[in-house]
């Protein structure tokens, strides 16, 4: 059975629109209907957009419709749903979010009572139950109530972890991105010594993102290097990426800030496998930097899940994107931007985030190319040859990726290379290449 309505992080689409109330009660009631225990309890956790009351009403719904007590955690990142099925051995977790997008989007995603989020196999049960509809028999109604104090059992989570981080005197600026990080990320800080000025922390239902957190981190960029300030953290909507900003102003991405943690948590005995997982995004630099530390790489396909599966093969702790997306698998079963950020401050240890020496991003240039098809590029046999072309002139120097878009006529070419006028020259030759042809008429 092919998946329709699940993607790599749920069900996202137009809150409303794709994302209605009814897909959502009808899901949640699905859901909970699969579950083994008699009474099975449910944790509902939502970001800041004005569609999420909305929908927290019909997933709670759902949960008492299928027999189940629904609990609402209200605003809350992300990362707060591992940690509190754990703390309170609940059966499920549903996270209303669309992420880094724009308000009028939301979504579904679902984290199972072990902490991970679903796998393929009970997404696609999910999805059998949906098309069958509700059991001829009606399960007794559950219940609806608040879970009170949820944020500040996720805060005492953090501060258990970080117990012995000292950040007091550190000037340090947060943007929130108007987001679910808005309360609680300027809180922890506070708590382990920080002074903290706080950007986007005034949500409205629509604010969310926009022109702000981890996907516009200019501002914060311009504010870094206008206000003094010591270092600074960006968290997207549902507060599971963070980006840094040193007092320069230049952006850190998560490729830098896994190499701060990985040589940081290895040189303290706490990198089980002395491995790391990442995407085939990550710069070569990164590669480079874990090869002189004795650090492992596994490479995985772009998203998450994938990175967290490839540790969870491994028995591995630590693994993340560029994008943000740090894991650290001691502590949470997901991306959680807050503690990403305070590990940032642990791994640097006192020191200036300006003067970081844990790897050297090499110049990458990256070209859209629109096509016919873009699946053709499997067969496209000039393509391949370019591309082990450009690999032999690149090799233990660079790299060369070219994959097609997942969702658009597009295929993706990358080239990293250790000089700007290498890198450009290659990704020309590359780009020409696939014009030729796969290119659009």
């Amino acid at each position: 059975m092919a998946r329709k309505l699940f993607g790599t992080d749920g069900v996202r689409g137009v809150a409303g629109v794709e994302v209605s109330a009814e897909l959502a009660l009808a899901l949640a009631r699905a859901a909970t209907a699969q579950l083994p225990a008699e009474r099975p309890r449910v944790l509902i956790l939502r970001d800041t957009r004005e569609s999420g009351e909305m929908l927290e009403a019909a997933v709670a719904a759902g949960v008492a419709a299928a027999g189940g007590d629904a609990l609402l955690g209200g605003v809350l990142p992300t990362p707060a749903a591992p940690l509190l099925l754990h703390r309170y051995s609940l059966d499920l977790a549903v996270v209303l979010s669309a992420s880094h997008n724009p308000y009028q989007d939301n979504g579904i995603k679902f984290f199972g009572g072990d902490g991970y989020k679903l796998s393929d196999e009970a997404e696609l049960a999910i999805e059998a139950a949906l098309e069958r509809g509700p059991a001829s028999t009606p399960a007794p109604v559950g219940r609806v109530r608040e879970l009170h104090g949820a944020g500040e059992d996720y805060l005492r989570e953090l501060h258990a972890r970080f117990a012995e981080l000292d950040l007091s005197g550190l000037d340090v600026l947060l943007d929130c991105a108007n987001g679910a990080t808005y309360k609680l990320a300027p809180e922890i800080f506070s708590r382990l010594g920080a002074s903290v000025t706080v950007h986007a922390a005034g949500p409205d239902g629509r604010n969310i993102n926009d022109g702000c957190g981890s996907t516009h981190v200019a501002e914060l960029g311009r504010m870094m290097s206008e206000g003094g300030h010591a270092i600074g953290f960006a968290f997207d909507g549902d507060g599971d990426r963070v980006l840094a900003v040193d007092s320069r102003g230049t952006v850190v991405d998560g490729d830098e800030l896994l190499a701060l943690a990985a040589g940081h948590l290895r040189r303290s005995g706490r990198l089980p496998g002395d491995g790391v997982a990442v995407t085939v995004m990550t710069n070569f630099g990164f590669h480079q930097a874990m090869q002189r530390e004795g650090i492992e790489v596994a490479v995985t396909a772009v998203g998450d899940r994938y990175v967290l599966e490839a540790l969870r093969e491994r028995g591995w702790a630590l693994g993340g994107e560029q994008s943000g997306h740090l894991i650290e698998m001691g502590f949470n079963r997901t991306g959680d931007g807050i503690a990403g950020a305070l590990l940032t401050l642990e791994a640097l240890g006192g020191a200036s985030l300006a003067e970081r020496h844990a790897m050297e991003k090499l110049p990458q240039r990256l070209v859209n190319v629109r096509v016919r098809d873009r699946g053709a590029i499997a067969g496209a046999e000039r393509v391949h040859d370019a591309v082990g072309e450009a690999e032999s002139e690149l090799e233990g120097r660079g790299r060369v990726l070219i994959r097609a878009s997942g969702t658009e006529p597009l295929v993706r070419v990358m080239v990293e290379a250790p000089t700007e006028d290498e890198a450009d020259a290659l990704c020309a030759r590359l780009v020409a290449v696939v014009e030729s042809e796969l290119g659009a008429d």
